[in-house]
Order: structure tokens, then sequence, then C-alpha cells
């Protein structure tokens, strides 16, 4: 049962959507899955059931499909609404890497992390674990979706062999190499706002 000040975030998964693994093969460029064809960035997705409420909630593990809708469509990580939308962009939450990140952060990152609603922010920043005494709120003005978070493989005998999990960009080699998990986007056009004063704003319609 979960506690009415602990959403189940849209993107998370729960017990009763896992899927068996298929298995994994080497294919001329990089590796597929038995029965399951590649899509057009030549990515192998891992496969989901699609029955949110079906058992329990994992917090901590994201469902890859509605990741990637949600990214797609800028849609709250957490309610799975619209995110929110003003003259700077789109809102999102960061881990703040200001102190060990090159000059000109955030301007560029890479996450895996869908955008978010007025209402749920605060709700994100203050339960989610990654986020939690360490987020930095932003608005987005462009965002790419030009990459994968995933499990890597390597060339194995019989069958290639899991390495590590790793981004790649769709243009990197790697990505086909890549059981992919969650998309992954780059985040142009980014300015650092004030998480306090985000209460404060007019929800967009």
């Amino acid at each position: 049962m979960t506690r009415p000040d602990y959403p189940v975030p849209y993107i998370a998964a729960w017990s009763g959507e896992h899927l068996p693994m298929r298995r994994v093969i080497q294919v001329g460029d990089g590796i597929a899955l038995v029965g399951q064809q590649r899509d057009t960035t030549k990515v192998s997705w891992k496969r989901w059931a699609l029955r949110p409420g079906s058992g329990r909630p994992e917090y901590g593990n994201v469902h890859g499909p509605r990741q990637r809708r949600a990214l797609r469509k800028r849609l709250c990580q957490v309610c799975g609404g619209p995110a929110d939308r003003n003259e700077l962009g789109w809102l999102w939450l960061l881990e703040d890497h200001r102190a060990d990140a090159e000059q000109g952060w955030p301007e560029g990152e890479m996450t895996t992390h869908p955008p978010l609603c007025l209402v749920c922010a605060p709700v994100a920043a203050r339960l989610c674990p990654h986020l939690r005494d360490n987020v930095v709120a932003v608005r987005v003005g462009r965002v790419i979706l030009d990459g994968v978070y995933g499990q890597l493989y390597v060339p194995g005998v019989p069958d290639p062999i899991p390495a590590r999990n790793d981004v790649a960009l769709f243009m990197d080699r790697r990505a086909r190499w890549m059981v992919g998990g969650q998309l992954a986007a780059s985040l142009l056009d980014v300015t650092v706002v004030d998480l306090a004063e985000l209460t404060t704003e007019t929800p967009a319609a």
C-alpha cells in the first residue's frame, strides 16, 4: 500500500510488469534480442509489460517504455501529465554537478530523467534519493533525444557477454551493443532557476 504523500512515479516499474529477458545474440554490427527487431537507431530495447498498478511499485526501477514516452512527449515523470513550460522552456530538476563539472554546466547536460510539472517538482526534490539535498532546477529551451542508457555487451562465445551499464549517443557504435533501458536526452538553452520560487509560479495550461 502506498502512502498518499509518497506517490508512485509515472515512470516507476511495477512488479507485475516484468517480462523474461530474451537471449542476446551477436549480429553484424552489434547485438540483438532473439525474436525482436532493433529500432531505427539499431538499439535493442528491454521488454516490459504495460500493466501499471499490477503488483508492488518498484520506486528504484524505471519502466523503460513509460520513461521514453515521458521524454518524447515532455510529460512529468511523477504524475504523467504535461510538464511545465514557460518562455524559458520546460522545467527540469538535475543533480547539482556545479562543483565538479566543466564551465558552462548545465548547458549540454545529458539526462535520462524526464521533466516535471510545477506541482510534482517539490515532491520529487524532497523524495527522490538522487535529488535530495543535491538539486538544481532549470528551464530547458531545447531537448535533443540523442542517446541510450542500458546494459553494454562485449563479443563472446557462444553469446555476447554483459559488461556494464553505460550511456551512449545513438551515433556511437556502443549503442548497437546495448540492451537499452532508458532514453537519454541532451539539454540545451538551459537556464538555472530558483527552486524555492517554483511554487509561486502559475502552472501553464
